[in-house]
């Protein structure tokens, strides 16, 4: 009785055991995933920029009047933008011409009969993990361009400017193949492997 006893002791001391590496061996994975995850937005972070249009409110019309801004902003850099070979280019671009984005984003909104102030700056901002495209951007923070429309306490708008994609509709909801191309260049295979794997090909706009 004492031997057996004795036996079924060891056996669950050992299958403890095992539980106890076990959950060691997946922890350790878990910290190599998240810090390979973490070391994969940094690096991503500097090679984008991101697009984000807070609007005045939830309400209909604020909403609607956001969606007005943001498309007479991307129509204005898609004339006058000249094409980037890089980031930093594309980044020195809108800070240049802060003003005139700000300019079109005012006569948007008082175009629409609204009296809202209007700001816009190349800033740092947090984003949550968002698909683009056929491309996912793990979350943390990246610069982006910031229009903020009056309280700017509404759902907003994101899409990313560099490389382009800043998508309306789901027709264009497939990473451009320049696009690919530059963040191929700047990414290693495993990175690039890293954020187009297990994508849901979902439309590049997203409300908080």
């Amino acid at each position: 009785m004492r031997k057996s006893i004795e036996k079924r002791a060891v056996r669950i001391c050992f299958a403890l055991s095992l539980i106890l590496a076990s959950l060691l061996t997946m922890g350790m994975y878990r910290r190599v995933e998240a810090a390979e995850q973490s070391q994969l937005q940094e690096h991503l972070a500097e090679e984008v920029l991101r697009f984000h249009v807070l609007a005045n409110s939830d309400s209909t019309s604020d909403q609607e009047l956001k969606i007005r801004v943001r498309d007479a902003v991307l129509a204005m850099m898609e004339e006058d933008m000249p094409e980037t070979a890089s980031v930093d280019e594309t980044k020195a671009w809108v800070r240049s011409h802060i003003d005139e984005i700000e300019d079109v984003s005012r006569k948007t909104v008082a175009d629409a009969g609204e009296e809202y102030p209007v700001s816009a700056a190349v800033t740092t901002c947090w984003f949550p993990d968002r698909s683009y495209g056929d491309v996912t951007f793990p979350a943390g923070n990246y610069e982006a361009l910031r229009i903020e429309i009056g309280a700017a306490q509404g759902h907003n708008w994101w899409c990313v400017l560099y490389p382009g994609l800043c998508f309306k509709d789901a027709a264009n909801a497939v990473m451009p193949d320049e696009s690919r191309k530059r963040l191929k260049t700047v990414l290693t295979e495993e990175e690039y492997s890293r954020i187009t794997a297990d994508t849901d090909f979902k439309i590049g706009w997203f409300f908080w």
